[in-house]
Formats: structure tokens, C-alpha cells, sequence
């Protein structure tokens, strides 16, 4: 352990008041500060936000928290939480420690030898559960659900902020969103970034969904279309839901849209020396290709 990790371990083993063997980053993922904790017999997970970061969006870890502890408690397949604090305690900022999963990432389970449409249609049975949880037991009830027209100038704000030599034809697929909204169904819990990338497998099935920092409440298909980004096809996963044609084609076109801007957005603060990830510089055709074919989803 280096010595920020040292600390870590200090801090966290006075809270949780049990001692704490061993604190160590997990390098995979680009979602914040998470690390491998050995405790006693068990390991487990433990996230923090950056180092003065405001506690709001995704670096509120304590709401993170309760969205997990709410849905861990009715059964669902995501982490149980071990301690969390709102208060600044485990190297000066709040924690959750949950329990780490045994389950494969997407890509050992597909080298293991499942089949994506396999691990696909679980996702959507997973997704299915998640959004008959009524809205007051999801830890976020109390929480105004995203209008459609929110959802798309949410990721406008990060598209602006993009290289605009990626970005050119952006402002025209975000007018034809705004244009042509379907008409929006009774809100449900939505994960945000409900792709295999968040999810853990086990014997083919998703043991576990991880990275709970953007969730909110809002429209179904925004979770469902996530599910097509890599792996299986838009088709594929709207037929094992059922989703309408018609709706589904703009809410894909949407999910395009939110991965341009989130992929522009890191790749502008790679550039700029204030999140460097030199993976971003590899993703200036994903983004580009992104937003073409959200046009194309809107004919």
C-alpha cells in the first residue's frame, strides 16, 4: 500500500471499528476513487468521492448508498452495504463500503463462453425488476423525476464542453430530440449507465449492477437502450422487452447523444490535465460515430 492508501485503511478501520488487513485502488473503470478492501474473512468495496469534490451528482456517495441499501433490501441483485458516512471521515470525505460480488466482468463471461444475447435477456429481466420498485422505495423518492427535455440538456451541457472539432453536428441532433420527444410514461427508478460495463455475471446471469452515481428517476427506456451498446444489437434487446418501435428509435437515438457528450466531455478534461486518461484519445471516432448514428435512429 502507498502511504494515501495507508490512510485510507487507518481511517476506514475506526469507523467500521473491525480491522482492515489491506486498502487497494482497483485500476479497472473510469467512475472515481474505489478500492479493494480486505477485511476479516470477506473483502469488500470501497468508494470515495475525489478529494474536494462538492457531495452532489456523482460524487454524492451517501445517496449512492441508499439507492443500493434500498434495493439490496427488496432482493435486488446489487452490493449490500457494509458502513457508510456522510461525514468527512475516511481521508477527510464520506465512504460507502459495500460487499464485493463474486461475479466475472462482460468480457470473462463472454471468453467463459456465454452468449451476449444470453447475458442481454438477463439484464433486461434485471432491468424489469428495477423499475417495478415503487418510486418511494428506491432511497430517491423524495427526488423530482427528469423531464425528457431535462435528460437531453443535461448531456448538452457536457457537449458544449466537448472538442468541438468532434462535436460539429451535435446541436442538430439534440434539436431533433427536443422536436420530436415521444410522450413520457409513468417515471421509474433509471440507473443512467445501464450497460455490461456495470454489471457482473455469474453462470450467465447478472450476479450484480455496480455504479449507482447517476441514477435518478425517469423514463424506462433510458436504462434499456444502454444495453445495446456493445456486445448485442438496438433490435435484439428492444424485441426481449417490447419496447415500441417508434419510442425506442428516439431514446436510442438519446443514448448516443449521452455517450458523445459523456466521452467528449473526459476527452476535454484528459486534454486539459484535469482527469488524465489517455483512453479518451482513442474514442474521437466513438464519439463522432455516436452522433451520426443518433441521427440515423431519427431517420
Amino acid at each position: 500500500m502507498n502511504d494515501a492508501e495507508e490512510r485510507i485503511r487507518n481511517d476506514l478501520a475506526a469507523q467500521i471499528k473491525q480491522p482492515v488487513r489491506a486498502v487497494r485502488a482497483i485500476p479497472e473503470g473510469h467512475s472515481g476513487f474505489t478500492y479493494w478492501v480486505d477485511l476479516e474473512g470477506r473483502r469488500g468495496v470501497l468508494r470515495l468521492p475525489p478529494p474536494g469534490a462538492r457531495i452532489a451528482g456523482p460524487a454524492d456517495i451517501p445517496r449512492q448508498a441508499r439507492i443500493m441499501a434500498a434495493l439490496h433490501a427488496q432482493g435486488l441483485p446489487v452490493p449490500a452495504i457494509v458502513a457508510t458516512s456522510s461525514d468527512p471521515v475516511v481521508d477527510g470525505r464520506p465512504f460507502v463500503l459495500m460487499e464485493a460480488i463474486n461475479g466475472e466482468r462482460v468480457e470473462g463471461a463472454i471468453a467463459a463462453g456465454s452468449d451476449p444475447l444470453r447475458l442481454a435477456s438477463s439484464a433486461v429481466d434485471v432491468l424489469r425488476r428495477f423499475q417495478a420498485v415503487p418510486c418511494e422505495n428506491t432511497g430517491i423518492g423524495g427526488e423530482d423525476p427528469m423531464p425528457l427535455e431535462g435528460e437531453v440538456a443535461r448531456w448538452t451541457w457536457l457537449m458544449d464542453r466537448a472538442p468541438s472539432e468532434l462535436t460539429g453536428q451535435a446541436p442538430r441532433l439534440a434539436a431533433l430530440l427536443v422536436e420530436r420527444q415521444p410522450i413520457p410514461r409513468s417515471p421509474v427508478l433509471v440507473h443512467g449507465d445501464y450497460h455490461f460495463g456495470n454489471m457482473l455475471f455469474d453462470g450467465g446471469r447478472v450476479a450484480a449492477v455496480v455504479d449507482w452515481e447517476i441514477a435518478q428517476l425517469g423514463q424506462p427506456l433510458l436504462d434499456l437502450c444502454c444495453i445495446s451498446l456493445s456486445h448485442v444489437s438496438a433490435d435484439s434487446v428492444r424485441e426481449m422487452y417490447g419496447a415500441d418501435p417508434d419510442n425506442y428509435r428516439w431514446y436510442l437515438a438519446l443514448t448516443y447523444y449521452k455517450y458523445a457528450a459523456i466521452f467528449g466531455y473526459n476527452l476535454m478534461l484528459h486534454r486539459r490535465g484535469k482527469r488524465p486518461d489517455p483512453s479518451y484519445e482513442q474514442r474521437t471516432d466513438t464519439i463522432l460515430g455516436f452522433i451520426d448514428q443518433g441521427l440515423g435512429a431519427l431517420g
